[in-house]
């Protein structure tokens, strides 16, 4: 490998030599279009939705209305109004938990007793929120770190769950769109 001694031709480069020099080119040459071609469709989709969509940061009026409706979120699930609390919800919903993805379609479609059945049979008496930070938004959509504990009636701590709602304006009402969450 190397440079050989000169030869009648001028090329001081052998086969072998010549043959990796060409794979490190190419390899570069792959590497750079990778790039280029994240950055040509990519670069666009993730600026426009921190640049000319969302930011971190958050018009008042919007974030009091986000936070409104996750307090009567919160105040309609704890006192198990399951009317009250599917108005928060914009429709269709999503709720990604426990590895499973389910849509509600409309409000009406679930029981009280199937909905807030299974977390009494744990204990549960109410919930409250932990944190709740806005970490996207625009005048429509806005992204919400939220963490929530749920507990029994003494007091006594059930367990934690970080979780991520998504909250969107529809025809000039906010409401849940997503909610994904490790709670069960």
């Amino acid at each position: 490998m190397g440079i050989n001694k000169p030869t009648g031709k001028g090329y001081g480069i052998n086969a072998v030599s010549f043959t990796l020099n060409l794979k490190q080119i190419m390899m570069k040459l792959t590497a750079t279009v990778f790039l280029l071609f994240i950055g040509f469709f990519f670069t666009p989709a993730f600026g426009q939705a921190v640049n000319d969509q969302g930011s971190h940061a958050v018009d008042p009026r919007v974030r009091a209305a986000v936070f409104q409706v996750l307090d009567e979120y919160m105040d309609t699930f704890n006192a198990k109004d399951l009317d009250g609390w599917e108005r928060t919800y914009q429709f269709p919903h999503y709720r990604l938990a426990s590895g499973k993805m389910s849509v509600l379609e409309k409000a009406g479609l679930r029981s009280s007793e199937k909905v807030f059945g299974e977390l009494k049979k744990t204990g549960w008496d109410h919930s409250k929120w932990d944190h709740r930070n806005i970490i996207q938004a625009s005048a429509d959509k806005v992204h919400v770190d939220t963490g929530f504990s749920r507990y029994r009636a003494d007091g006594s701590l059930i367990g934690h769950y970080e979780s991520l709602y998504i909250l969107t304006k529809e025809n000039g009402k906010w409401g849940v769109k997503f909610r994904s969450s490790y709670a069960e």
